[in-house]
């Protein structure tokens, strides 16, 4: 293998490729996948001066240790966390360059869930169907990394960015999310749609990439009775039989047999990546576009 590579020392509670994802293949049973966090992403992959496009590493609270082959050229940002080089504290949300053979520490997020860690020329796994990110609900994509997996790397970028620190938005404290209310609202009592927008939820601890689960009051259904299933969209708030909301995350299953009582708005699920168990959610209901 060429010497553009870097090997994963510590994989972390749960570390994945991703990039901008797989659009386009709802048809075939196949979400679009990648980045929860898309901006945090794009940031990275913009301060190594890599395109947009490029795949980063996504890492789950306790973050990961990478130990490259070859000097390269690194970004961490989405959750704060600390970052070393071989011991020694490197800047977050920053380039950082990493000696061949240094190892890169990243953290425990100290703030926020989900890390992303950017290398100058990007992560050249394998794609599938036009992407390199891995899907945990479909198994397309390589699978979430391990200790000892070594990972190929692009060819350096020519430059990147110049910044001592990029500002990036801090987690939610509570996490307000717009919604569309809608196609099922009316599978739903009055008093339940009402609750639904107008009551507090917390993030569950059975949250993923595949959803974002809540705890809180549960939602009455009008209609007894099962829902054909249908097509889901990202950021569908679907309810099951238990009451409390799910919204769809970017591993969602393309159809669902369960109502949907809204569709949450694409700009506010970026910072539902960054909200940890026990984060106060907000539904607001907003008028159709």
């Amino acid at each position: 293998m060429s010497d553009r590579a870097l090997s994963v020392v510590r994989a972390g509670a749960l570390t994945t490729v991703q990039d901008r994802g797989r659009p386009g293949h709802a048809h075939l049973g196949v979400s679009c996948s990648g980045a929860l966090d898309a901006p945090a992403a794009a940031l990275v992959n913009r301060l190594v001066g890599n395109p947009p496009d490029a795949a980063v590493l996504e890492t789950t609270l306790t973050g990961c240790a990478l130990r490259p082959r070859c000097a390269v050229t690194v970004a961490v940002g989405g959750a704060p966390c600390p970052v070393r080089v071989n011991g020694r504290p490197a800047p977050w949300g920053a380039p950082v360059r990493v000696p061949a053979g240094a190892v890169l520490d990243v953290g425990t997020a100290v703030l926020g869930l989900r890390t992303y860690v950017a290398v100058g020329g990007g992560v050249v796994v394998e794609p599938v169907l036009g992407s390199r990110s891995t899907d945990l609900l479909s198994g397309l994509g390589p699978v979430p990394l391990t200790d000892g997996t070594v990972l190929p790397l692009g060819a350096e970028p020519a430059g990147h960015t110049r910044v001592d620190v990029a500002p990036q938005p801090a987690p939610p404290a509570e996490l307000v999310l717009r919604v569309t209310l809608g196609p099922r609202e009316d599978w739903f009592t009055a008093a339940a749609v009402r609750a639904f927008t107008s009551r507090a939820y917390r993030v569950s601890p059975a949250s993923n990439r595949i959803g974002l689960r809540t705890e809180g009051p549960a939602l009455e259904r009008a209609l007894p009775g099962e829902l054909a299933s249908e097509g889901m969209v990202l950021g569908a708030v679907q309810v099951p039989p238990d009451g409390r909301p799910v919204v769809f995350l970017a591993d969602h299953p393309t159809t669902g047999g369960y109502p949907v009582i809204g569709v949450v708005r694409p700009a506010d699920l970026p910072a539902a990546a960054q909200a940890v168990p026990g984060t106060p959610v907000r539904f607001l209901a907003v008028r159709r576009r």
